[in-house]
């Protein structure tokens, strides 16, 4: 009898498990559903670049408008219309006028603005950089290359085609800090692993195409052993290219770049160009944009504050890079 009546309470014992278990999961399961990451249209979030015509900038604004296909937001896309950080500021200002959901910037010079960024956080705007920093600001993260690695990720290509010897130059945008950081890493790698490469300039392309090609002809003049050039951009790299297919055909001339605009695939298709470094960009604006979300709705954990001992999102982000060479450049064609 004692031992039926065990047996009758390790049942009903296992029952009660079985309809605790199945609740709980009952509860949980509503809760999340409750708390789905979904918005609304009148909820926008807003996209700030400089230079915003260029083709570069398409990769993040997909990465950016799917994000907010996907929480059922709206995402808008404004931009300075030139390389000047004066304009870059006002339009900046302008969109926090509007009080958006959220604002995600890729910063023109990484101290003038960041007054602005910093007036969108005292406003209550959730703010987060990509592709381009600004460090001394309070945004809440910087999604983006890690642009010291890829620079020597660039000097290691061009060691390679340069069988580790030869005269090299460096075409970039001096003021910019993704460039200052690109240009720093290809420099540091050529003088501490290539000591047979020697890099005899570092010119300022302007980020135009004229400029870059008028440079590049420059320094190929001053510099006539010169053997490559890095472009840490892909609208010089443009120039660049174009500026080698105009001199001698028995000058060879390596050029790595950065980017993937078609101009610089086209070119690495025919042979003009050698590489070219490839940036995440989408998961630049995907992740942007999520970012954004999830601030504007409290569901970071500790609380979003950009003083917080200890931050509410990731404070960098290294969104990736690839290499495009001849062999693998179509896969890099827009679809």
């Amino acid at each position: 009898m004692k031992k039926t009546l065990l047996i009758y309470v390790v049942l009903i014992g296992l029952f009660a498990l079985y309809v605790f278990r199945y609740e709980y999961a009952s509860r949980t399961q509503g809760t999340w559903e409750e708390h789905a990451l979904q918005g609304t249209l009148t909820e926008s979030y807003v996209m700030i670049t400089f230079q915003s015509g260029l083709e570069y900038w398409k990769g993040a604004l997909k990465g950016f408008e799917d994000a907010a296909d996907a929480l059922g937001v709206t995402a808008e896309y404004r931009g300075a219309t030139r390389y000047d950080v004066q304009e870059q500021t006002t339009v900046i200002e302008q969109v926090i006028a509007r009080k958006p959901a959220g604002i995600a910037i890729s910063a023109i010079d990484p101290t003038s603005v960041v007054p602005a960024i910093n007036k969108a956080i005292d406003a209550g705007i959730p703010v987060v950089l990509f592709d381009a920093g600004a460090p001394g600001s309070r945004a809440y993260s910087f999604l983006g290359t890690d642009n010291y690695q890829a620079g020597i990720t660039a000097a290691d290509q061009m060691a390679e085609r340069l069988d580790g010897t030869g005269e090299v130059a460096v075409l970039t945008l001096p003021g910019q800090q993704n460039h200052m950081e690109r240009t720093r890493g290809f420099m540091q790698q050529i003088q501490t692993q290539y000591p047979a490469i020697q890099v005899v300039e570092v010119a300022d392309g302007e980020g135009d195409a004229k400029v870059s090609n008028s440079e590049a002809l420059r320094l190929m003049t001053e510099h006539p052993r010169l053997t490559g050039i890095f472009v840490t951009e892909a609208t010089g790299a443009a120039g660049v290219g174009e500026a080698v297919r105009n001199v001698a055909a028995d000058r060879a001339l390596t050029v790595i770049a950065f980017d993937t605009n078609k101009a610089t695939l086209d070119m690495i298709k025919d042979g003009t160009i050698s590489a070219t470094v490839a940036q995440g960009t989408w998961n630049m604006g995907y992740w942007s944009l999520q970012y954004l979300f999830h601030l504007q709705h409290g569901l970071t954990v500790p609380a979003p504050s950009p003083t917080a001992p200890t931050a509410p999102l990731p404070v960098t982000v290294d969104t990736g890079i690839s290499l495009v060479t001849r062999q693998n450049v179509d896969d890099f064609y827009a679809k």
